[in-house]
């Protein structure tokens, strides 16, 4: 089977798909003035944007991992995150607190999901 690649740069690729299994790179928000809440649904549309060109969907995810700059974000990112997860889908999922690469960015999502 071959890879497909998607949004392909020169450092990282945005998706991959293989044997019917969609990876996401962790994505970030581009509106770095944004609160928590802000950013965690910016970056919510984008998995969904980047789910739906890879034929798929957010009730589909198999594994999440998100990465807060703070854990004291917790809250309002998951403010965020249950207006937004599939109702009665929601997948596994950890979070913990990172070093992101941005002091900027309070989030980054990481997701792996199935094709329909």
């Amino acid at each position: 089977m071959s890879i497909q690649r998607f949004h392909v740069g020169q450092r990282l690729s945005e998706t991959a798909i293989f044997n019917k299994t969609i990876y996401l790179a962790g994505q970030i928000p581009d509106d770095i003035t944004a609160d928590i809440v802000g950013q965690t649904t910016e970056v919510l549309g984008h998995v969904d944007r980047l789910l739906a060109e890879a034929g798929s969907h957010k009730s589909r995810i198999l594994a999440c991992q998100i990465f807060l700059s703070d854990i004291h974000h917790i809250s309002g990112m998951n403010q965020a995150w249950d207006a937004w997860v599939a109702k009665g889908n929601s997948p596994p999922r950890a979070t913990v607190q990172a070093q992101l690469a941005n002091p900027a960015w309070l989030i980054e999502i990481v997701v792996i999901a199935a094709q329909e």
